[in-house]
């Protein structure tokens, strides 16, 4: 199984203006390469059989007639290869000429793809030597000895993805074939390019193929011509870039004087995912495949499924970012939800808002936002209520931890022992304290959110929950405990990323004595502290030994929630994304423990409080998720126990 991903290449081969047999024998070699890699379709550039530079000389017979041996020797030569290959050349056809891409696999030409959009300004002359392909009747030509379609109307099936060609300026037109290509179908496009290089062309190159494959949400292969190419004029540095729904996946470097060959798996199962997820790709469809008739499906050979290997980078923290707009992304979750919590201050006219503080992540967080909240409202940072709640599991660390933050950010604090009225409770209900069971916990729980909500009323104010995504994914939350608030700032907040917003204001804290104590929480083990500490005074209760590494669990709710992927393909990724972390076993057992807790959990995410959605992802059964609280989980079960 492949778990649909198709394995694809862009390759830039040597090329020398108007020698074909050279150029083909360059071609052939990359793509024999190719296909000991097991790559499904290769790309090469626009032009590439006989040079894209060649001017005036695509007017010679000869030249046109050696293009044609060209591709009759690359189709001999690799007849019994399984590979599709995209190569571009000249082709007279109906007393024009066209520049065009032929899909070749096992000695057969499956189809030539005309080019659309001719630029004919600047350094560009085009429409001096070709025609377009939408100016000419669709039909068939003879060559290479086969009758071979030829139509810009063409998609190519395979076994695992449909796909179309588009060729070097048609992705510049303000509408593109490829959009076309993808409201038919396509779920990969293939550009065949010779884009010369000026300075800053490539970064807007760049943004032009980003901002195309995430509008079509397609993978998208472009390969533009290199060295060797005329620089008489212009100079043709070499492009091969991979993208796939506006994610860049490979590059390869410009300016190389030897032929490169880029590879990359693209995800088919994610795009189509993501298609069927988006109402407006369907809505598209609908409106814009009235001429339906026109488009023709070629389909390719069928061969033995190839060995498959996936090497593309799979990020173990998908919910954290990274790279040159750190600071940007996390200001601006940040900013959503300080902005969420204002309104809802607003709105309800509320004095103060009420935190249960426990020195750990979530409440630290939720604290902080309510800060950030009154700050920006330019509200009194006394009108924040921070509750520390000492219970029987309640440690030094995160007691001291706790008041510390509070005093630092000087917000009002107040401290209220659950001890006696839990002990009342048990004894109200003749519950033995020494059986420290689900109902030893919960009942902790319960009652720090009845004295939330009750000091919440005595001060005219609602409570801030502090829960996150994660807990609520894995049903990690006491049901009218620390499930409910008022407002759950965090509720999309998956843990790895709390715990990386809590890191990141910590290095952006000026007070020494505050940053301290929130790096000091980030490195507190993760508890709810409902069993008593050891001898020594140390967690003992320690939420990723009983229910796993929340890294695990969040990247499994990544691909279940926003892709719909099954366990089968999550197991792959998160073997890719893990390997050097955790065995294979390891991942197996916490995958189905996600499973299972996923599942039984909804019930409790079917009542959820209101709070901002700050990411791709929510739980929130008003917005992204409606899920029935009594759907079977057997099926995801039992895949996760056929996982080898």
């Amino acid at each position: 199984m492949n778990h649909g991903f198709v394995k694809v290449a862009s390759a830039i081969p040597s090329v020398k203006v108007a020698d074909p047999q050279y150029n083909v024998e360059q071609i052939e070699s990359l793509i024999i390469q190719a296909e000991g890699k097991g790559i499904e379709i290769i790309c090469l550039p626009e032009l590439s059989l006989t040079g894209y530079s060649c001017s005036d000389l695509f007017g010679q017979q000869l030249l046109l007639d050696e293009a044609e041996m060209a591709l009759i020797h690359l189709m001999n030569n690799t007849r019994s290869l399984n590979i599709i290959s995209i190569v571009g050349l000249p082709v007279a056809y109906r007393g024009t000429l066209l520049n065009c891409a032929a899909v070749v696999q096992r000695g057969k030409i499956l189809g030539l793809v005309p080019k659309t959009f001719l630029p004919n300004y600047r350094e560009f002359y085009e429409r001096r030597w070709f025609q377009s392909g939408a100016d000419v009747p669709e039909g068939t030509v003879l060559i290479c000895g086969q009758q071979v379609k030829v139509s810009t109307h063409l998609l190519f099936s395979t076994p695992s993805c449909m796909f179309g060609v588009e060729i070097c300026e048609d992705l510049w037109a303000p509408v593109p074939p490829s959009s076309m290509l993808a409201l038919q179908g396509a779920d990969i496009i293939f550009n065949l390019s010779a884009d010369n290089d000026l300075v800053g062309k490539y970064t807007y190159l760049q943004n032009l193929l980003s901002q195309q494959s995430a509008r079509c949400t397609c993978g998208y292969v472009y390969s533009a011509c290199g060295f060797g190419e005329s620089s008489q004029d212009v100079v043709f540095g070499g492009k091969a870039l991979i993208y796939e729904n506006g994610t860049l996946i490979a590059e390869a470097k410009r300016h190389q004087l030897t032929p490169q060959m880029l590879e990359a798996e693209i995800d088919v199962d994610r795009l189509r995912a993501e298609r069927r997820r988006n109402t407006t790709f369907a809505a598209c469809q609908a409106e814009w495949t009235l001429a339906e008739s026109k488009w023709q499906t070629v389909d390719t050979e069928r061969v033995p499924a190839r060995p498959f290997s996936l090497t593309r980078h799979i990020d173990p923290h998908p919910f954290v970012p990274t790279g040159k707009k750190l600071d940007e992304y996390c200001q601006e979750i940040f900013d959503i939800q300080t902005e969420g919590l204002a309104k809802r201050i607003k709105h309800t006219g509320a004095e103060t808002v009420v935190v249960g503080i426990s020195g750990g992540l979530d409440s630290t967080l939720a604290l902080l936002v309510c800060v950030g909240t009154f700050d920006k409202l330019d509200l009194n940072r006394r009108g924040i209520v921070g509750i520390t709640m000492p219970g029987f599991g309640t440690t030094d660390r995160t007691y001291t931890n706790a008041v510390n933050l509070m005093k630092l950010l000087g917000i009002t604090i107040r401290e209220i022992s659950i001890k006696e009225a839990c002990i009342q409770h048990f004894n109200d209900i003749g519950h033995d304290i020494e059986k420290r069971d689900t109902t030893y916990e919960n009942s902790q729980a319960r009652e720090r959110t009845q004295i939330l909500m009750d000091a919440a009323n005595q001060m005219n104010g609602f409570v801030v929950g502090t829960g996150d995504l994660s807990e609520l994914a894995l049903g990690w939350a006491t049901y009218n405990g620390d499930h409910m608030s008022m407002y759950g700032v965090n509720a999309s907040v998956p843990k790895t990323l709390v715990k990386h917003l809590v890191s990141w204001i910590a290095e952006r804290t000026k007070d020494e004595s505050t940053r301290q104590t929130l790096l000091d929480i980030v490195e507190t083990p993760i508890s709810p502290e409902l069993i008593p500490a050891d001898e020594q005074g140390n967690i003992t209760q320690k939420t990723e030994d009983l229910v796993g590494p929340y890294e695990l669990h969040d990247f499994f709710l990544y691909y279940l929630l926003r892709w719909g992927f099954r366990p089968a393909k999550i197991y792959l990724l998160a073997r890719q994304a893990f390997g050097q972390t955790y065995d294979d076993a390891t991942i197996r057992k916490w995958l189905k423990t996600f499973c299972r807790r996923f599942f039984s959990g909804q019930f409790k995410r079917s009542c959820l409080p209101d709070g901002p959605k700050v990411g791709s992802c929510s739980l929130s059964p008003r917005g992204d998720w409606r899920m029935p609280s009594d759907a079977s989980a057997s099926l995801w079960l039992k895949e996760c126990d056929e996982l080898g």
